[in-house]
C-alpha cells in the first residue's frame, strides 16, 4: 500500500510540472545571484558557500511544502486516505518520500553545479551533497508537520514558515558547519553524525506528530 500511495503522489506531482520547477528555479538564481555580487573572490565564495546553499535550498523547500496536504484536503482525498487500512502515519510517510523524490532529491543533484558556481573544492563540494542528501528529507518531515496544521487554511505559507524555520534551524546550523569544515580541511564524521540523529529523529517522531495535526485540521 506503501508503494501505491508513493506512486500515486509522483503521478500527480507529474501533472503540476510548473510547481515542481519553481523551487529547483529559485535554488539557482539565488546562488547565481550570490555567486554575482560577491565578485570573483573564490576565497570569498567559499566562506559564504555553504550559507548561501543551504538558504537557498531551505527556502525552496518552503516553496514546494505548501502543497503537500492542500490539494488533497481540498478535493476530499484526504478523508479517503484516513479511512484507509494503512496506519496514518504510514501514509504520511509515503507522501513525505514521494514530496523529497520530487523536490528535494533534485536539489541533491543540482549541489554539485552550486558548488561549482561558488568555487568549493571536491571535498567540500561532497560534504555539500552528503549534507543535503540527510537534510532534505529532515526538511521534508519538518514542513509535513506545518503543512498539516496549514492545510485547511486558503494561505497558510507564511505560517507554514513560521511553523518550520525554528525547527530547521538547528540542521540549517550543522549543515553549513559541516561544509565549513571540509573547506577548511576539518573532520566532519561528528556533523554527519548530528545530521543523521535529525533524519532518525524526523523520521521516527513527524509521522505521528503529522498525522496527530491531519486529524486535527479534518475535525
Amino acid at each position: 500500500m506503501m508503494g501505491r500511495i508513493i506512486r500515486r503522489e509522483l503521478r500527480l506531482a507529474a501533472r503540476h510540472q510548473a510547481e515542481l520547477l519553481n523551487p529547483l528555479w529559485f535554488f539557482l538564481v539565488v546562488i547565481v545571484l550570490f555567486a554575482l555580487g560577491a565578485g570573483p573572490e573564490p576565497q570569498l565564495l567559499a566562506r559564504i558557500a555553504p550559507g548561501v546553499v543551504w538558504v537557498a535550498a531551505l527556502l525552496a523547500s518552503l516553496l514546494a511544502m505548501d502543497r503537500l496536504f492542500r490539494d488533497d484536503a481540498r478535493d476530499g482525498a484526504l478523508e479517503q486516505l484516513m479511512l484507509l487500512p494503512t496506519p496514518l502515519p504510514v501514509v504520511v510517510i509515503a507522501k513525505v518520500t514521494a514530496h523529497w523524490v520530487a523536490t528535494g532529491l533534485p536539489l541533491v543533484v543540482l549541489s554539485p553545479l552550486a558548488a561549482l558556481l561558488m568555487g568549493l573544492n571536491g571535498h567540500a563540494a561532497l560534504t555539500l551533497l552528503l549534507t543535503l542528501l540527510l537534510g532534505t528529507p529532515t526538511l521534508s518531515f519538518f514542513g509535513a508537520l506545518g503543512a498539516a496544521l496549514t492545510a485547511g487554511l486558503r494561505r497558510g505559507g507564511i505560517l507554514l514558515s513560521l511553523i518550520i524555520l525554528p525547527l530547521a534551524i538547528p540542521l540549517l546550523i550543522f549543515s553549513t558547519a559541516a561544509v565549513d569544515a571540509a573547506v577548511m580541511q576539518l573532520p566532519v564524521g561528528g556533523f554527519f553524525a548530528l545530521s543523521g540523529a535529525f533524519l532518525t529523529a524526523s523520521v521516527t517522531l513527524m509521522p505521528f506528530a503529522t498525522a496527530a495535526a491531519l486529524r486535527i485540521t479534518i475535525q
